[in-house]
């Protein structure tokens, strides 16, 4: 029998509260053992009975959400799931939320709650249920560091075109990721080189957030880090981030590598698909792709690996140890699609590696 989840709600809208809590007890795995109008009530509550999960709103009265995840974080860290309408135009503070240690985070609109919620139903019990087997340790906040390089030596906009930076992009690298793929892919992208191989990546994320995300990132990084648009070429020292909402594929361009950018069904419940992406580097780029796949839920990217792996592809899967969730990973690894498996602090090295050999 399926282990039940249990779940508690800090919103200051007694609606959500109830509409939430509904939705949820629903599925027979779930229990919501309680709720509270803002996060004071709420540690006094849990004091009694810890949840296995906490789905918290950001802006309520008396403390913000932002603020109580970094202190749950700090003392007792839970899987932590960020529900607010703050996050569908504020994607600054989804990307601090997720920076903070969230597991998740799902929207909510400021209308029409009821309904949205109701249908929303699959997705937010999916999460709640996923983010109960989180590995909350490898969330755990940490203070950022100045940026690696500062954005302005990276703009591009001033500098002149050099013979590396117009080269045809011989080797890239095509990464797929969901849950704690943030941090994951702070962690990887941060230690490269500003001549790393051109990198293609599915991160699962909302529309509107991944443009604040791949900023962020940009932020930090020594390469370039930017969300893909249509035709983008795919060059030396530059990573491009599908957007929320939006497939991305790998074309040829000529001599050149480019990404295509485009609307479409979801793909194993996902727009953009991580499976959307490898296979089209499996078709485009074979042998001269390296393809990698990290923490996340469910199974997305798997099949697609294994498509790499068949045409040549080095590939790579992150191990449970350094996962948040090890579902991706875990199916990718079953399904016989992973070349190695390697903890998260391995794969910036195996990339620059990869870069001048396919030895790793």
């Amino acid at each position: 029998m399926e282990k039940i989840t249990r779940v508690f709600i800090v919103d200051d809208s007694a609606v959500v509260r109830k509409v939430m809590t509904e939705v949820l007890e629903k599925d027979l795995a779930i229990k919501v053992i309680g709720s509270a109008t803002d996060p004071i009530f709420a540690a006094r509550k849990m004091e009694r009975d810890w949840p296995d999960v906490i789905v918290l709103d950001v802006e309520m009265p008396r403390m913000d959400g932002i603020t109580y995840l970094k202190k749950i974080m700090g003392e007792r860290p839970t899987p932590v799931v960020i529900c607010s309408s703050l996050t569908e135009k504020g994607a600054d503070i989804t990307m601090q939320a997720l920076s903070s240690g969230a597991v998740a985070v799902v929207e909510k609109p400021k209308g029409q709650v009821k309904d949205f919620l109701e249908d929303e139903a699959l997705n937010l019990t999916h999460v709640v249920k996923a983010a109960a087997k989180a590995n909350v340790a490898n969330l755990r906040f940490t203070p950022q560091e100045a940026p690696a390089t500062p954005a302005k030596e990276k703009a591009g906009i001033a500098l002149p075109p050099t013979p590396h930076a117009m080269r045809t992009t011989e080797r890239i690298v095509a990464i797929g990721t969901s849950t704690g793929g943030t941090q994951a892919l702070e962690t990887v992208l941060t230690k490269l080189p500003v001549n790393a191989p051109g990198i293609v990546i599915v991160q699962h994320m909302p529309e509107k957030f991944t443009a604040m995300f791949a900023e962020r990132l940009n932020s930090l990084c020594h390469i370039r880090v930017k969300e893909a648009k249509n035709n983008d070429r795919v060059l030396p020292g530059t990573a491009l981030i599908a957007p929320g909402g939006q497939h991305m594929e790998l074309a040829k361009s000529g001599a050149q590598y480019c990404v295509k950018v485009f609307s479409g069904p979801l793909v194993n419940r996902h727009r953009p698909s991580v499976d959307v992406l490898f296979k089209s580097v499996a078709k485009n780029a074979g042998k001269n792709a390296l393809g990698m796949i990290l923490t996340g839920m469910g199974d997305d990217g798997a099949v697609g690996l294994k498509e790499m792996h068949d045409m040549g592809s080095p590939t790579v899967a992150q191990n449970e140890k350094s996962c948040v969730v090890f579902g991706m990973p875990k199916e990718a690894i079953n399904l016989g699609a992973a070349d190695h498996v390697q903890p998260l602090s391995s794969m910036a090295s195996t990339i620059k590696n990869f870069s001048s050999t396919h030895d790793f």
